[in-house]
């Protein structure tokens, strides 16, 4: 090896994640060496040994980016020459709206690139255990399913709280679309807890019939089952919301529903036969989830049904629930800001492992955590996005942008898609619409979204610009 030549940076993972974080560490003249264990280990997921292969859906989701937060995403990783979108874009398949992909040509196109680059050594074999100590700068982008001696790995030097194996998540709801002439801030008896104030959950009141409805709408929607190989992970702490219901039509009264030292504000007389609370979800005190709502309901069913609960008619969901096998780190307790793991920072961590939902937010984050590798070993440091841009927004949400529970349940940090909820909000939000009538409902909410990605895309433009011109240098 030369002077000239930088030593390799290593990458453990050839999903989309570890892919697009070779290429940008191989485009800043950093050699990189990508692992991949298939074809020598398979997984229960994956088909074939091809990089980036997708295991479930050929979606990409929305390509709308004046208006929608995935669509952003899109348009800020063109903007940062992101091959996951490039090859995304060449092998586009018609799916209105959205960024749908052929997804064999897909992977054998990223596949192809990769294996064509002169920077780039790909290496097929599992890396057991922990990566050797003299692997100095190394990108751990091993996904859902990382093999079990290196989450033991993990496991040793963070401890056996820092990974979760299920996900059993709640719906997660944006703020601005509760109506809180319905709903009402308090916490049960009054509670501070720590770091609360008395008043730290949202609170959604049912009479009898309103909860009967909702109990006879569980029990008839329909489920999704749990694959072969992930197992049935329900213990008594994260039961299914429709599971509860199935053990007796009052379960849910003496569970999460229960609407015992509550008082409604709006109708002080009036006693509530079942209430449903939400709990602040991050930092911004834009998103809420529904406490103890982890469910196997169907997508669909889930929005049709939450929004049957007095002060959800009109909710709009930042994620809805769901329980699967899920392999991510505590994030925000274990990484610093720049995705590297505390307690061995040579270790820098990308894709789904690090607490991000879907294809699109996984390679955004191996794209990042790529260029800041590759930044650490030319002896620069890459300034962080902005969190006003969709990429430091979910990077912001990996790292710390969440809050602590305030009470004695389960961590608060779970794995989310990008969306408008980890946005910083915006002022001088048009009030009014080219008619002079006052902006309601989803026009609204439509003229914010349009002035965050605004914003977004001439705050990336600055970044990516500067970033730009700090490499030539």
């Amino acid at each position: 090896m030369t002077a000239q030549t930088p030593k390799p940076v290593h990458v453990v993972g050839g999903g989309l994640a570890g892919s697009e974080a070779a290429w940008q560490i191989a485009s800043a003249g950093v050699p990189v060496i990508l692992h991949e264990m298939r074809p020598v280990r398979g997984t229960d997921a994956h088909k074939t040994h091809g990089l980036a292969e997708l295991v479930c859906s050929n979606s990409f989701r929305s390509d709308d980016s004046s208006s929608n937060a995935v669509g952003q995403l899109h348009w800020e990783m063109r903007r940062l020459d992101s091959l996951i979108m490039a090859k995304g874009d060449a092998h586009q398949v018609p799916a209105g709206g959205a960024l749908a992909v052929d997804r064999d040509g897909f992977s054998e196109a990223v596949t192809a690139t990769l294996e064509a680059h002169p920077l780039v050594t790909i290496e097929r074999g599992e890396i057991e255990g922990l990566p050797p100590a003299d692997w100095d700068n190394v990108v751990v982008a091993t996904g859902p399913l990382t093999s079990p001696a290196l989450a033991q790995g993990i496991l040793s030097l963070t401890g056996a709280d820092a990974l979760a194996f299920f996900d059993a998540i709640a719906p997660i709801v944006h703020f601005e679309s509760i109506d809180m002439d319905t709903a009402w801030f308090q916490s049960r008896y009054d509670k501070a807890g720590p770091g609360g104030t008395g008043a730290d959950y949202i609170n959604c009141p049912l009479d009898r019939d309103q909860y009967e409805a909702f109990i006879d709408a569980l029990l008839a929607a329909e489920k999704t089952e749990f694959k072969e190989w992930e197992g049935t992970p329900y213990f008594d702490g994260c039961l299914p919301i429709e599971v509860m219901a199935e053990r007796g039509r009052e379960t849910l009264r003496w569970g999460p529903m229960k609407p015992v030292g509550l008082t409604n504000r709006h109708n002080p007389s009036v006693k509530a036969y079942a209430v449903v609370q939400l709990r602040q979800d991050n930092a911004l005190g834009t998103l809420f989830n529904m406490t103890g709502f982890q469910t196997k309901l169907k997508y669909g069913e889930q929005a049709r049904i939450f929004r049957m609960i007095p002060g959800l008619q009109n909710a709009e969901f930042a994620r809805l629930g769901g329980i699967h096998r899920n392999t991510y780190l505590d994030s925000p307790k274990l990484l610093d800001e720049r995705l590297r793991l505390k307690a061995d920072p040579r270790l820098r961590f990308a894709g789904q492992i690090t607490g991000c939902e879907g294809y699109v937010e996984s390679a955004a984050i191996g794209l990042l955590a790529g260029r800041m590798a590759a930044s650490e070993r030319l002896g620069r440091e890459l300034p962080l996005p902005p969190a006003t841009t969709a990429l430091g927004a979910l990077v912001n949400h990996i790292t710390g942008g969440h809050i602590q529970t305030i009470d004695e349940g389960p961590r608060s940090f779970q794995p989310m898609n990008i969306n408008f909820g980890l946005f910083p909000p915006i002022e001088g939000v048009a009030k009014t619409g080219p008619d002079g009538k006052r902006l309601k409902g989803p026009a609204k909410s439509l003229a914010r979204k349009q002035a965050l990605t605004v914003r977004a895309k001439q705050v990336m433009d600055e970044w990516a610009g500067s970033g730009q011109a700090e490499a030539a240098e």
